[in-house]
């Protein structure tokens, strides 16, 4: 029996909390509540590490990124972990990505068989921080105020540029699968479409933007005073320059405004590729996944952006529909490492194909309604604004963060879900911050992982400076691209070129 197609759309900087399948009272995000309503919502899915790159190397390899040295933005992606990219081609499907992933290493594909768009950021090692010196900002990369002050309305921006062409590039791809299949190719595909929206900059088109209206945009529902803020919650906000550099009550519904249009515009890429799907008569063989990489604070906490383990920042959407998933919701905390698995499962593999040993669990059971023994899942930091790692674990409803360097942070996220309560302190809950603290102890050693990442920090610096000198070419992507071949050319029969691009094909009158 052929397997079923996976489409995974992917956004960029989505927390769960702004959609309105996850219960936001003003946010119109109509296809991505439409395959919550017919599929699996997950309401306890997690990223891997609240950062781009680190996030979705966890992603494609079902590792944690202490496994893998995926520390930061500008850790090298080795060739040599398998990804399901890889498995998935090992097991037949035809694989596509379109958009971002932002790959950092000459390896640009990682199991892809094709890769129809460049990627939105450098693949070099530029981003790299500086543990050495954790207090200074690089300035011409690190987020700031000034990104939420001049959030707003345009007609277009660099990002619009770019999902664009991803949503296009992705829809002509599986139109050539459906004429391929109309030739005999009935291969199983696998695509994941990667958005840059909702990701700052908070610029929107007009359209978007005219869903809302300024006098309905909630705004942030804790902000602690900046004394009553964690020590790492501190570091961030003199990272960002919110410690600082005071917002206007008018700036902070602006950007929260333009975030909430782009996630109706990321949820009109959903439409266009579930349409996409029905028109090639695909929908009802393939399991459509919708998910981050991470969330934004959006002022929440006075935080804006990532790089932090509370709930906004942390939490992605994960909503799973198509054959063999089950209507409902899923309680049971899970992360992006847990979809590795999961795709080999729908693809009809099993663990003994794995070249690596993972992180994740099938999410399966789940997306069939069953019971799993399994609600835990896993976070690790190590970029910037912290000099040792950030270690999170959810499990149940208590959420432990432990940093070396900073007092332990224990939250229950069910009857606290904005985690305005540190319980660590509170001698009732003594055994459950113990036993956290010993399996961390257990798991981790901080300061032999925190050598490594110092290490391989101060590699990549040597690295980038000697490329920019022109030690190597640009490791960015350059989709191939060959005109002479595209449309109609003289080598061709006309005739046969529109019979080969005309979806669906033309029925022969005599049969």
């Amino acid at each position: 029996m052929r397997p079923a197609n996976i489409v995974v759309i992917m956004a960029d900087q989505l927390a769960p909390h702004f959609t309105g399948a996850y219960g936001h009272p003003i946010a119109k995000t109509p296809n991505l509540d439409a395959l919550a309503e017919r599929g699996m919502r997950f309401d306890a899915a997690y990223c891997n590490s609240p950062l781009c790159a680190p996030s979705r190397f966890a992603f494609m390899s079902g590792q944690l990124i202490s496994r893998i040295a995926a520390y930061d933005n500008a850790s090298e992606f080795k060739a040599s972990i398998p990804t399901f990219a890889h498995y998935l081609k090992s097991l037949g499907y035809r694989t596509c990505l379109s958009g971002k992933m932002h790959f950092v290493g000459p390896d640009q594909m990682h199991g892809f068989e094709d890769r129809v768009t460049t990627d939105i950021y450098p693949a070099d090692f530029a981003w790299t921080p500086d543990w050495e010196a954790p207090d200074e900002r690089i300035d011409k990369w690190y987020h700031n105020m000034q990104t939420v002050k001049e959030s707003g309305v345009a007609s277009a921006t660099f990002q619009i540029d770019y999902d664009d062409e991803v949503g296009f590039a992705a829809k002509r791809w599986l139109f050539n699968v459906a004429r391929d299949k109309a030739s005999g190719n009935d291969a199983p595909f696998a695509l994941v479409a990667s958005f840059i929206h909702p990701h700052d900059p908070y610029v929107a088109r007009p359209e978007w933007w005219d869903l809302y209206a300024d006098d309905n945009i909630p705004m942030p529902h804790y902000v602690p005073e900046l004394e009553q803020q964690d020590p790492f919650s501190r570091r961030l906000l003199d990272g960002i320059e919110a410690s600082y550099v005071p917002l206007e009550e008018e700036e902070v519904r602006r950007a929260r405004h333009a975030y909430l249009a782009n996630v109706s515009y990321f949820d009109s890429k959903i439409g266009e590729l579930v349409e996409t799907l029905t028109e090639t008569g695909e929908l009802d063989n393939t399991v459509v996944i919708v998910t981050a990489d991470h969330g934004d604070m959006l002022g929440e906490r006075g935080l804006w952006y990532k790089m932090n383990f509370f709930e906004h920042s942390a939490r992605v959407p994960l909503v799973m529909a198509g054959p063999g998933v089950a209507k409902g919701t899923a309680g049971n905390a899970c992360s992006l490492v847990d979809l590795l698995p999961t795709f080999i499962e729908i693809g009809g593999g099993s663990s003994d194909m794995l070249g690596d040993p993972i992180d994740g669990r099938s999410l399966m059971p789940l997306a069939r309604g069953e019971a799993d023994p399994v609600d835990e899942a896993i976070g690790e930091y190590c970029a910037e604004m912290t000099n040792y790692p950030v270690i999170m674990i959810r499990r149940g409803a208590m959420k432990f963060i432990h940093c070396d360097c900073d007092p332990p942070q224990l939250y229950d996220v069910k009857s606290d879900p904005q985690e305005r309560r540190n319980l660590a302190g509170d001698p009732k809950y003594h055994n459950i911050v113990a036993g956290f603290q010993n399996e961390i102890a257990r798991r981790w050693n901080g300061e032999e992982l925190r050598k490594k990442i110092m290490a391989t920090q101060k590699s990549r610096r040597a690295l980038h400076a000697a490329m920019e000198a022109g030690a190597s070419e640009p490791w960015d992507y350059n989709p191939p691209s060959d005109a002479s071949r595209q449309y109609v050319r003289n080598h061709m029969d006309w005739t046969v070129a529109a019979s080969r691009y005309r979806y669906p094909p033309r029925k022969d009158p005599t049969e």
